[in-house]
């Protein structure tokens, strides 16, 4: 097989269906599909277990007695691959016939291309685009590129970019051969931010093609609203800075998080940006102890990073200097940050 295709679940048995469905007519000769279930009770596992008998090509059931999170679900994916490369598929997304093939196209234009990312588009209202690719906040927080736009063609161009996001994306298995996979500290949120950066200080580049088109339920996981959700994303913005950032942007970190907060506080008292998804004044509360709740949860974790950090210095290939210029130079605007919303 050229390609293993990894899909992660969590007790979604019907977008589960309909992402094996996409799968089953991809345009591709040779591919797998593995499913690694974390702990499901709604029936998914019996459903692959019915859909293996008649589909198309292998399909591999991973099955967890309980809930792993996404990361350490799709290592496990990972684990004893032979293909050439690693495609991931969110469970809540479904998949174009061409976007396999579209996606092995852009990563093999050079051998030096570890990644490629998808044209993630909103399942509900597929005119607008969820994530071609992402742009990152100085300080740590991330964001898709284009979300929320209107397709009107503005990403119909092959084009650098820094990671793709989790929920559509190809890893070259020699890349992930030589970093390792996903963080699994991360559990989930910003693991695909980890992972992409950290192949980028290896010296690995990231293509978006628009050709690898997905269509994609937004926030099914966790839901829009939820608290948990929000905690996980701030306390891993924490994370992926200490663990990942050069020294000469990470000391501005304070800097660039009080003036995201100001403007997102400006956004919500306009009822816009993330905090919309928080309805009323007790939901405004809880997006606020989210953030709080996030930001000192990733306290006892810094040590831990610190240390992952000083254990990477050896595989960088780029320069300190090198790193800050490419991660400005996909810089989001803060006004875009603080209004657009995840």
């Amino acid at each position: 097989m050229t390609v293993r295709v990894v899909v992660v679940n969590w007790n979604r048995r019907e977008l589960l269906r309909a992402c094996l469905d996409s799968l089953a007519k991809q345009i591709h000769p040779s591919y797998e599909v593995f499913v690694v279930d974390n702990g499901s009770s709604d029936g998914s596992v019996d459903l692959v277990g019915k859909m293996s008998t008649a589909y198309p090509v292998p399909l591999t059931l991973i099955r967890n007695q309980d809930n792993k999170g996404f990361c350490a679900a799709n290592n496990q994916g990972f684990a004893g691959a032979e293909a050439e490369f690693i495609a991931l598929l969110n469970n809540d997304a479904e998949a174009e016939p061409g976007w396999l093939a579209a996606l092995e196209a852009a990563i093999r234009q050079s051998e030096y291309v570890g990644m490629t990312a998808s044209k993630i588009l909103v399942w509900e209202d597929p005119r607008r685009i969820d994530k071609c690719g992402h742009l990152i906040y100085p300080d740590g927080q991330n964001r898709g590129r284009g979300a929320g736009q209107l397709d009107k063609g503005q990403f119909d161009e092959v084009e650098e970019v820094l990671w793709p996001d989790g929920c559509a994306a190809m890893y070259r298995r020699a890349m992930l051969d030589e970093i390792g996979g996903f963080d699994e500290d991360f559990f989930a949120y910003a693991d695909d931010a980890e992972l992409g950066l950290r192949a980028l200080w290896a010296g690995w580049k990231c293509l978006y093609t628009p050709h690898a088109v997905v269509r994609h339920h937004r926030g099914a996981t966790l839901g829009l609203g939820s608290a948990r959700r929000l905690t996980l994303i701030e306390r891993n913005r924490v994370l992926l800075a200490v663990k990942l950032f050069p020294l000469n942007l990470l000391w501005r970190n304070g800097a660039y998080w009080t003036a995201r907060m100001t403007a997102g506080l400006w956004a919500a008292l306009r009822n816009r940006g993330e905090v919309r998804h928080y309805q009323g004044p007790a939901g405004k509360l809880t997006a606020a102890w989210g953030l709080v709740r996030g930001t000192l949860s990733a306290v006892p974790w810094i040590p831990v990073m610190l240390q992952k950090r000083r254990a990477l210095k050896p595989h960088r290939r780029l320069s300190p200097a090198q790193m800050r210029n490419l991660l400005l130079a996909h810089r989001i605007p803060l006004k875009e940050l603080s209004e657009q919303g995840n």
